[in-house]
């Protein structure tokens, strides 16, 4: 069934049961058309909800350079795990309950993209030798996707990619925030070394700084 009890409460509440009904036959359904591949493998963010063993949520945000969500088959999509803040919500979430939902959008356009499943995280994933700098690879299960209404998706232009997106062709820098001087016992040994190649260490206000100068 792909309504709650609460949702269809809140249908009948708000006179909404026809639609949504209607909406579930003609856009829900579970492999990934032509259209969508294209259009998934063509976004550079993407947005990620995850729920722990308890039932928390948490969302966040996931970056790359076009195509870094690859489309594996009509059933299945693939994306990379890259360096972050060492807390790995998302990917322990993914472990504990392998519950996932994925919002896709083009805010060029505007238009979006939803996709619901079951995930798997892998440091072995064949896929991981084709994304530089990533550390695990996770695998969807699709359960359910659908297009979503556009109408309240804000017009963005991009107007550059982050310099922090590993790439084969060059070194990723050193992520500022590493650099404070607070952080630096906390380092994990891959990180050994690389404040000082990066330029020292800075403080907390000098980091708030540049990131508010859009320069972290």
């Amino acid at each position: 069934m792909f309504y709650t009890d609460e949702q269809l409460t809140l249908q009948e509440q708000f006179q909404t049961g026809k639609m949504a009904e209607l909406l579930e036959q003609v856009i829900v359904h579970s492999e990934i058309q032509d259209a969508e591949r294209a259009f998934i493998e063509s976004r550079d963010l993407f947005f990620l909800a995850s729920v722990d063993a308890g039932g928390q949520p948490t969302c966040s945000y996931k970056g790359g350079d076009p195509g870094f969500v690859k489309v594996v088959d009509p059933g299945t999509i693939a994306f990379p795990s890259y360096d972050g803040n060492g807390m790995f919500l998302s990917m322990g979430n993914i472990r504990a309950t392998a519950r996932v939902g994925l919002l896709f959008i083009d805010f060029e356009t505007p238009h979006r993209l939803r996709l619901q499943g079951s995930a798997s995280v892998s440091d072995k994933d064949p896929l991981l030798a084709g994304y530089p700098g990533a550390d695990l690879i996770v695998r969807v299960a699709v359960s359910r996707l659908f297009v979503n209404c556009s109408r309240y998706v804000h017009t963005y232009r991009r107007v550059k990619s982050s310099r922090y997106v590993p790439r084969a062709h060059c070194e990723t820098p050193f992520a500022e925030w590493k650099r404070i001087d607070v952080v630096q016992e906390a380092l994990p040994p891959r990180d050994a070394g690389k404040t000082a190649t990066a330029g020292g260490t800075i403080t907390v206000e000098e980091y708030e700084s540049k990131r508010a100068a859009g320069e972290a």
